[in-house]
């Protein structure tokens, strides 16, 4: 009886203290809010023109919930400026992508799409802009795509082997179509081969049969993704998004 007349008394206790609990914790992130406030202002030059502190700064803010990139418009982005820079950043990138999907069906490397903004950038400029910064890393240009793929338009990252890839197009991707992307892309990595497998090939790294290869090759082939090539009787399918990966791999390589 006496445990049945304390039950209400217990669970308003229990009450009070899940209440003083959250209390505490949002006032905790609340204060946390405030500091990360102030270090943003603090280093707003290194956040916008240096990509590794920029990394880390968003690092920061994600276990708090902060997303310093919703919006153009808003609190973060009148302290940073940054969500009109990734904003600007994920036009430059569809730029760079729809530009090349005649050539490479639609995917290409995130490490080529840096080269390019790196080398030549795009037709497309802000002149509101606030940052004039060129120092896209690729995990800036990562981001730029994850809003873009916010939208609905097929532009998505892949892991290829050790490349992240872009993929502007709203093509699916089934696992055998990536087993045959990362056998080329292992091979390239390994100096065997520029991007390119065969039939044989890749029968020998999967096991697969010779109409499940072929389905998954053919694909490929047909949304431009690959390109065909008959020599000396043999049939060559050549990527030319890992291809340029490789090139671009050696060409930063060699510069550094």
């Amino acid at each position: 009886m006496s445990a049945g007349r304390n039950g209400p008394k217990f669970s308003k206790k229990a009450e009070e203290i899940k209440a003083n609990s959250v209390s505490s914790a949002m006032e905790t992130v609340k204060k946390l809010e405030i500091k990360l406030s102030s270090f943003a202002k603090k280093h707003k030059k290194e956040i916008q023109e240096d990509p590794a502190f920029r990394k880390k700064f968003l690092e920061m803010c994600a276990p708090l919930g902060v997303d310093p990139l919703s919006s153009k418009k808003g609190f973060w982005d009148g302290v940073l400026g940054i969500g009109e820079f990734y904003y600007e950043l994920a036009v430059k990138v569809a730029e760079v992508c729809l530009a090349s999907r005649g050539r490479n069906g639609g995917i290409m490397s995130v490490a080529e799409v840096q080269s390019i903004l790196k080398k030549r950038g795009t037709k497309f400029s802000f002149a509101s802009s606030e940052i004039k910064s060129s120092k896209y890393s690729k995990e800036d240009i990562i981001t730029a795509i994850g809003k873009l793929s916010k939208l609905g338009s097929g532009f998505r990252t892949v892991e290829i082997g050790k490349s992240v890839m872009v993929v502007s197009v709203p093509t699916e991707l089934d696992k055998d179509h990536m087993e045959v992307l990362k056998i080329a892309s292992e091979k390239a990595e390994m100096g065997q081969c520029g991007g390119e497998v065969s039939l044989e090939v890749v029968k020998k790294e999967t096991q697969w049969d010779d109409e499940r290869v072929q389905r998954a090759l053919n694909l490929l082939l047909s949304k431009g993704m690959a390109w065909l090539d008959n020599y000396n009787r043999i049939e060559r399918y050549w990527f030319p998004s890992i291809w340029k990966d490789s090139l671009t791999d050696n060409i930063d390589d060699s510069m550094e």
